[in-house]
């Protein structure tokens, strides 16, 4: 093999269409664009416009919120947790908490905290550390003979009030 035979696979590049080089081309005179008009040239931009219409995007009510504030909890389901201490990818006698989870492979990705649910069944006596828990699971948690500690919600430290501390600052210095 020599550099000047090497080649590309047939089709792994396409031709670009030249447009507009002349009638005979096929593609000349319009492009492929049809006839005159705002959407024949670049730059057209009609997406939900009706023709003066009030668009349907402006007709149909705003409905909902989206909380800002919102924790992206990670569930886990008791069952889940058992079949991972049958698979060998939990240990029973350790306690379960969300670096152990996430070695399971049982979650993944970035999460606010992980929260206990109750479908499935378990029979293995756990100690799990959760952010939350549902009523059902830690009743099935205490029926199997483990416990559930739920960690407190972790407050996030607010910016201290500026104003107070200009407020402060003028009112001690500023009166000659």
């Amino acid at each position: 093999m020599r550099l000047n035979e090497i080649r590309e696979k047939h089709g792994a590049r396409s031709v670009r269409k030249r447009v507009g080089r002349g009638e005979g081309s096929g593609v000349g005179k319009t492009s492929g664009k049809g006839q005159k008009g705002q959407k024949s040239r670049s730059g057209v931009s009609l997406l939900g416009f009706e023709g003066g219409q009030m668009p349907l995007y402006r007709r149909l009510p705003k409905r909902g919120f989206k909380n800002i504030f919102r924790k992206n909890m990670a569930p886990i389901n008791v069952g889940s947790l058992q079949r991972a201490i049958d698979a060998g990818r939990l240990d029973a006698s350790k306690p379960v908490d969300e670096a152990a989870l996430r070695a399971a492979g049982l979650i993944g990705g970035v999460i606010d905290g992980v929260r206990l649910l109750a479908k499935g069944t378990i029979n293995t006596k756990l100690t799990v550390e959760a952010d939350g828990a549902s009523k059902a699971a830690l009743a099935a948690m205490e029926q199997a003979g483990g416990t559930v500690n739920i960690k407190p919600p972790k407050r996030e430290k607010k910016p201290r009030q500026r104003k107070a501390a200009l407020k402060k600052a003028t009112s001690q210095g500023g009166d000659e």
